[in-house]
């Protein structure tokens, strides 16, 4: 603390003793008439019976009068009046620096620099430790130094441990992650479905498996890889020869053969996000499909009709997408998908084959409620779901006069299962909505139109004409049923029908059949989910003909 004052106190000492005079003991007694010193009262037996006078303290070294900047000694006064503020003037406003001063002066001078040098270091210095604080710092380590020794172990372990890692991390930009859908699913009631009996199906437990690389070179960029293998097959009931209703959007080639699956890259230009899709891209990587039940088929609704509105499932390929923000509470979004894009041979392509452009305007006037105004125009693209006659699945086995194979209009014989490949181009329309009216009650749902027509006759369809196709469905959500995480569904709707056809060949659903699904998403943990569920559909391919079919699936979805 010495050591402080005196580097705090030289300045003041050195600027005073710079103003006395070596000729000040001689004239001691006719100089003390006139001195006075900041704050300090000379006594009258000192100044030969003169009046005692006391001067001004300052707080700018401008309000002396007889001071000036180009004065050798300025700045040492400045920093003595503003700095330390203990510098006065006489009363009349002067320093009256080139007189000398007399001991006394010297000594009050100093010592009122010294009192407010002392004040600031007491105020600089009030909230430091003080020797009591130490005292009890090194009692408590010498107490607790067994269990200092233990946590300095640990950190060092630690550190060992992120260098480690460090050292053997898997890639600075990418983040591993994976996922696991198990499934085990049967026919559990119907006799017969366009002629197949769903009730001979076996139970059948099968698996997806994903793994996806998330890439960032930038931090606001994002490049998708997902690897996957698939051998979840739908039940014989959603075969070609039953109808396409209820089948399960986490179906897949029922291979395990590894393939690249998801493939794209998206960046942000200001409000705006772009995405390149490269491969087996669809419908929710280009906007939102306003439900809270789309999972991706490892969580949410079983089947492909409750995970979204039908009209998405037209949309899937390579090709590219933008989504722009109109503030927090509208998005606009378009893309392009092309399910030819590998495909060099003629009528094929990026542009020339199958495709699908999708506008959608997806508006959120709070943080419960959005809706979505969609529409897609797609080519030789047919509905995922539905009817046979929706999805234009019409045709089995066709065979002309003779029994002699019909051959499509490029000399190829048709598919015997699929029929003649003819080129429809389909205007869909949709509406959708999720509404909280709770936290653990959401209302949704969506209705879908679409217009379809055909652009080529063949001896299966002579003429050319248009059909009506629709759909609509109600959703109830229940999030966090019985359970932080959990998710509780029913739906219930028309999966696609064709409602009128002026084209020949291409007969409308007399019919009507209604998809009631209820599932329960249990949330075991962090990474697993447990989801048992039903599916019932009514009057299957919307034909009264057929018996009711009730298809049950328990799914597992591991994350990681």
């Amino acid at each position: 603390m010495k050591n402080i004052w005196f580097r705090a106190a030289s300045p003041v000492v050195l600027a005073t003793v710079l103003t006395v005079n070596s000729t000040a003991e001689a004239e001691d007694a006719k100089r003390l008439q006139q001195a006075e010193v900041s704050q300090i009262t000379i006594p009258v037996e000192q100044t030969g019976n003169v009046p005692t006078q006391t001067m001004s303290q300052v707080t700018s070294v401008s309000q002396l009068s007889d001071v000036q900047p180009t004065d050798w000694a300025f700045q040492a006064l400045q920093s003595l009046v503003e700095r330390y503020g203990c510098i006065a003037g006489y009363p009349n406003g002067t320093y009256r620096g080139n007189r000398a001063m007399t001991r006394y002066e010297f000594a009050a001078g100093v010592n009122a620099c010294l009192d407010r040098v002392n004040e600031l270091i007491a105020t600089a210095t009030a909230d430091l430790v003080r020797k009591e604080d130490l005292d009890t710092i090194r009692r408590l380590q010498e107490e607790f130094t067994a269990e200092l020794a233990t946590l300095r172990g640990r950190v060092d372990a630690v550190e060992a441990k992120a260098a480690e890692l460090e050292a053997n991390r898997f890639s600075t930009t990418s983040k591993l992650q994976g996922q696991i859908v198990t499934v085990l699913s049967d026919v559990l009631s119907g006799d017969r479905v366009n002629g197949v009996r769903p009730t001979d199906n076996n139970a059948t437990l099968a698996t997806r498996t994903r793994i996806e690389f998330v890439t960032s070179f930038s931090g606001t960029d994002t490049l998708f890889t997902r690897l996957q293998a698939n051998n979840i097959n739908n039940t014989i009931v959603n075969s070609d020869n039953g109808t396409p209703e209820g089948n399960f959007f986490f179906a897949g080639d029922g291979t395990n053969d590894v393939e690249l699956d998801a493939l794209w890259y998206g960046f942000n230009i200001g409000t705006t996000q772009i995405k390149l899709l490269a491969n087996a891209a669809a419908a929710d990587d280009i906007t939102d499909m306003v439900t809270i039940f789309d999972g991706d088929g490892a969580f949410g609704a079983l089947s492909s009709f409750g995970t979204r509105n039908p009209i998405y499932l037209q949309v899937g390929g390579a090709g590219a997408a933008i989504n722009q923000d109109f503030g927090d509470k509208l998005t606009l979004s378009l893309g392009y998908l092309s399910s030819t894009n590998n495909d060099p041979t003629p009528s094929n392509g990026v542009f020339n084959g199958a495709y699908a452009a999708l506008a959608q305007l997806t508006v959120k006037p709070t943080e419960r409620i959005k809706f979505g105004l969609t529409y897609i125009n797609a080519y030789k693209q047919p509905f995922g779901t539905g009817s046979n006659a929706a999805t234009l699945n019409v045709i089995r086995n066709v065979v002309g006069p003779n029994g002699l194979e019909i051959f499509n209009d490029d000399g190829q014989i048709a598919e015997s299962t699929l029929g003649v490949d003819v080129p429809f181009i389909t205007n869909s329309y949709g509406v959708e909505a999720s509404i909280g009216l709770s936290e653990r009650f959401v209302l949704g749902g969506w209705f879908g139109y679409s217009n379809t027509r055909n652009l080529v006759t063949t001896p299966t369809f002579p003429t050319r004409g248009s059909a009506d196709i629709w759909n609509w469905a109600v959703t109830l959500g229940f999030p966090d049923l019985f359970n932080k995480g959990s998710l509780g569904g029913i739906i219930v709707g028309m999966e696609p029908k064709l409602t009128s056809s002026s084209i020949n060949g291409l007969e409308r659903d007399r019919d009507t059949s209604y998809h009631i699904e209820a599932f329960y998403q249990y949330r075991l943990s962090d990474n697993i989910s447990i989801t048992p569920g039903v599916i019932w559909l009514t009057a299957p391919d919307h034909n009264e003909n057929n018996d009711d079919v009730v298809i049950g699936a328990l799914r597992t979805t591991f994350s990681f």
